[in-house]
């Protein structure tokens, strides 16, 4: 990227999806699946600032409200930083401004719900942006759904994972916590999400206390697993997951270049693919 210009989406992979209960879908699927399911668009975005994709998801959501645009799943990486959600607390960030810049985390206030997280590279972060009306109007069932979305992304990635109820939303293998939720919603229109430690430096955790459970302890599929992958490897996982539990035909499709160039991002050539992961 050059200076001053808008940050470029990188490392996306393409690949076509679709929930087992729902059929003929493809790369070119309409609004309205065979079984009048509505059709959501995913895309692995790369690494996108925490500012950017936060304009990003109000342009799709805008979308979305006015039926301009499809539903999207929004799946990236962010550079480090510190998200302070609804529920953050003054005590929330621990570290000294010194700490922060050495290690280069920013730090964001967020609409979404929750306390204080950590985002950053190794780390998977999902956007859904949907429509829960009017056949899933129940923020408790959606927060379960992502969960479960999590976890079957998890084991098959040979892990068995769980998740806990408020006040320790989240999903854990163990007693080591692996993914976090903080979502949003807006005439029932959702934005922000979750986020999945993949390979994720777990040491920037240390200046705050996430999601407000002084001392917990954190985990990632690297440390479980030994294995280091990609988010972007891991990303066409989830989204086969998510098209099973939301019952959604899935497809690839970025964001077109307009709505992209107005969260201030614009899209460069995918890299040459790397071996994937079975879906």
């Amino acid at each position: 990227m050059a200076d001053g210009g808008p940050p470029a989406l990188e490392g996306r992979a393409r690949h076509d999806l679709q929930s087992p209960s729902v059929s003929g879908v493809s790369g070119d699927a309409t609004p309205l699946g065979a079984a009048g399911a509505r059709t959501v668009e995913w895309s692995f975005l790369g690494r996108v600032p925490y500012d950017a994709a936060v304009r990003l998801q109000e342009a799709v959501r805008r979308q979305v409200r006015r039926g301009e645009g499809p539903e999207r799943l929004l799946l990236l990486e962010h550079p480090p930083v510190y998200t302070l959600g609804r529920n953050a607390e003054a005590g929330d960030v621990v570290a000294d401004p010194g700490w922060l810049e050495r290690l280069g985390i920013a730090v964001h206030e967020s609409d979404r719900g929750g306390q204080a997280t950590y985002h950053g590279p190794g780390q998977l972060v999902g956007y859904p942006i949907l429509d829960l009306d009017p056949d899933r109007r129940d923020v408790r069932r959606y927060v379960v759904d992502l969960s479960d979305v999590l976890v079957r992304t998890l084991l098959a990635l040979g892990i068995e994972a769980r998740s806990r109820p408020s006040p320790h939303v989240g999903v854990w293998v163990g007693e080591a916590k692996i993914a976090s939720l903080g979502v949003h919603l807006s005439r029932w229109i959702t934005t922000h999400g979750f986020a999945l430690n993949v390979s994720t430096d777990l040491g920037h955790f240390a200046g705050l206390v996430p999601c407000g459970m002084p001392g917990v302890e954190l985990t990632s599929v690297e440390r479980i697993t030994g294995r280091r992958l990609a988010p972007a490897e891991v990303a066409p996982l989830l989204a086969a997951r998510f098209a099973e539990v939301f019952g959604r035909p899935l497809v690839e499709r970025a964001p077109p270049p307009e709505v992209l160039a107005g969260a201030g991002l614009t899209a460069v050539a995918p890299p040459a693919a790397s071996a994937a992961l079975p879906v």
